[in-house]
């Protein structure tokens, strides 16, 4: 078995099974794996129906089972749930309308994330608010005794007021030992206020980041290595969580902490999103800003234009593995436990009291 994202083969080291190389007249080669012995960087992309959050689902499949990892699937569209059903050998488990602490942001975060400058009066506060207070009671108490003018107090608050509505600030939210287990955790975010789902997501990238950063001190019990799968890519890093993101990016390989992003939009990711990426999986694209964004990052060992190399058919990716400089056609394969992406269809409807032949 080739191991993407290593240079020797799978051995004894953990290993995931991501599909078969794809011959050229379609057929099914040899496997192909993927390392989780090390962390790493990836992105998985593709048009809408390529196969794309499949993919990320094989993946997540595969941390499960891997040994010495924490996988954690941030889930904005409710189509990985089906993670924990199905097969005995992928322990997963489902947190739905999951909840962090109000602290686990860095108080600079707060400001963005009710869409107030930082810079005006009632931001300001909030921040202040956010660095004095660790919950969003204390917070709102802080704001309310403010040396401010009403005005400030009064914006400050409804926006703390909005954000208390979200429903996903909590004294006893996930931490990052909760997520540290040997099961997959799927936080099912699905429903929720983007904002929302962005503060989950920030917390929990900067709650992993900062527990293996003090593990290394033996400040932390996390021991595990955490991979972080994040489906529609695109929405966080467009908010509150693009930060912690992003530090997972450029800083989480020495603490052991791995990133997956998944997007249909590749070119509404920042540079750094591509560039960073030592595994990249290509499903089929067919907007040029998206092509055109893989392309200006497109290594000298590709050869061809990465345009000409995309694939047409669903299911199958063009796998860019940049920690052994080799680019492989791949059919990624099958999932094992059920899959929630799938479009709905009207032939599939049967309403109530309605006999007719379809």
């Amino acid at each position: 078995m080739h191991v993407l994202g290593r240079d020797e083969g799978a051995g004894s080291l953990p290993t995931g099974r991501l599909g078969t190389y794809r011959a050229r007249d379609g057929s099914a080669g040899a496997p192909v794996g993927v390392d989780f012995d090390r962390p790493h960087a990836g992105l998985v992309v593709g048009k809408r129906g390529s196969g794309k959050s499949y993919t990320l689902g094989v993946l997540a499949e595969a941390a499960a089972r891997a040994s010495g990892v924490a996988p954690v699937v941030v889930d904005p569209m409710g189509v990985f749930t089906g993670l924990a059903r199905g097969d005995p050998t992928v322990p997963a488990r489902v947190v739905s309308d999951p909840s962090v602490r109000a602290d686990a942001l860095v108080p600079a975060a707060w400001p963005r994330l009710l869409g107030l400058d930082s810079a005006d009066a009632a931001g300001t506060l909030v921040w202040e608010a956010a660095s004095a207070r660790t919950s969003l009671d204390g917070m709102r108490d802080y704001v309310a005794d403010a040396d401010a003018t009403q005005t400030t107090r009064r914006a400050a608050e409804n926006h703390l007021r909005l954000a208390d509505s979200w429903g996903v600030f909590e004294c006893d939210g996930l931490t990052p030992e909760e997520l540290s287990g040997p099961e997959a955790t799927v936080l099912d975010v699905s429903g929720r206020h983007p904002a929302a789902m962005n503060g989950v997501c920030a917390a929990v990238a900067h709650g992993l980041y900062d527990a293996r950063v003090g593990a290394a001190r033996e400040e932390s019990v996390v021991d595990r290595l955490p991979w972080l799968f994040v489906d529609e890519a695109h929405a966080f890093f467009d908010g509150v969580a693009a930060d912690a993101l992003r530090t997972l990016l450029t800083r989480g390989r020495a603490p052991g902490v791995s990133l997956v992003a998944a997007t249909q939009r590749p070119g509404s990711l920042p540079d750094v999103a591509v560039s960073q990426a030592d595994l990249l999986v290509a499903h089929r694209l067919t907007a040029e800003s998206d092509v055109a964004a893989l392309a200006a990052a497109q290594p000298t060992y590709l050869g061809d234009a990465i345009a000409n190399r995309l694939p047409t058919e669903t299911g199958d990716a063009l796998v860019v593995d940049d920690a052994t400089e080799s680019v492989h056609s791949v059919s990624i394969r099958e999932r094992d436990t059920p899959h929630g992406g799938a479009s709905a269809r009207s032939s599939h409807v049967r309403l109530r009291g309605d006999r007719r032949d379809h």
